[in-house]
């Protein structure tokens, strides 16, 4: 059993010296494989090598990593940009001269994007080029991990859907025990109109021909040959190697076609509600099997 889920979190936390770092990945439903990667700046590697190692890894889902790095030094020691702080305020001198904004506060010139780096920052090529090989090994590990946790949520998936293909096997069962009486049903129903229009009529022969062709149209034993053949189809897909979710959601949809017409010809309120039964454990089905892979 292969089934994969597009669901999952995974979280690996490493370090190399004084330095350390956080990864988080996150992923959920997908029409296709979308990998979104945040990481510091001077990583840009990290997000080439996820966007390589995702696409090995996963077929569909919307896939977020996030990286964080801290050094020791971060915490205790840091230095001001002058030069990109006088060119924030020069730039601000201007747009205030023009009404287009207001004088800045300390803290928002702080908090603007490299006006704080941390003394010894390792965000820098060189630094990055002492813990690559670990981070990116850490990285792998992250990847795997979520491929883990979706493929863990698929095992769940997996005998969801197993347990709705046996309640729709059973639906099945219980509509074709009435095939007969759904015949039976139409052309009782057929001749005791005619009788109340004709009571008088000798037209018995006629109404056993129109009953018997009204029952050959309304005979359902050809959808639920269907069905059970999408059922077998089903489980087939279940156990695939391959990526399963658009063809189980195509899958899906012939269901809810099959039982719709089978609610449409139903004669009588047993075959119905059997019908109606079906319908509401398909649409469950295929809710589930938006989370496949």
């Amino acid at each position: 059993m292969t089934l994969s889920s597009m669901t999952g979190f995974a979280r690996v936390e490493g370090s190399h010296g004084d330095i350390g770092w956080v990864y988080e990945a996150r992923s959920v439903n997908g029409r296709s494989l979308d990998i979104k990667v945040r990481t510091p700046a001077g990583y840009d590697a990290v997000e080439r090598a996820a966007k390589d190692l995702g696409k090995a890894r996963f077929q569909r889902g919307q896939v977020s990593l996030t990286l964080s790095v801290r050094t020791a030094e971060a915490k205790s020691d840091f230095t001001i940009n002058h030069r990109l702080l006088d060119y924030y305020l020069e730039v601000g001198q201007t747009l205030m001269a023009q009404g287009q904004a207001t004088m800045p506060s300390l803290d928002g010139l702080l908090s603007l994007r490299g006006v704080i780096e941390a003394a010894g920052n390792e965000d820098t090529p060189d630094g990055f080029a002492v813990i690559e090989a670990p981070l990116l090994a850490d990285l792998g590990a992250v990847l795997e991990q979520l491929k883990e946790a979706r493929l863990h949520e698929g095992r769940a998936l997996h005998d969801i859907l197993s347990q709705h293909l046996a309640t729709i096997t059973d639906g099945v069962d219980r509509a074709e025990a009435l095939t007969v009486q759904q015949a039976d049903t139409i052309r009782e129903r057929f001749a005791r109109r005619v009788n109340e229009l004709l009571p008088d009529s000798d037209l018995q022969e006629r109404i056993l021909q129109e009953a018997a062709v009204m029952a050959v149209k309304a005979d359902v034993r050809e959808e639920l040959d269907r069905l059970r053949a999408h059922i077998a189809a089903a489980h087939e897909l279940l156990n695939d190697a391959a990526s399963q979710g658009r063809k189980l959601d195509f899958l899906s949809q012939e269901f809810m076609r099959e039982a719709n017409t089978l609610c449409s010809k139903s004669a009588f309120n047993d075959l119905t509600k059997i019908g109606l039964d079906l319908k509401a454990v398909i649409d469950q089905f295929r809710e589930q099997v938006q989370n496949v892979e």
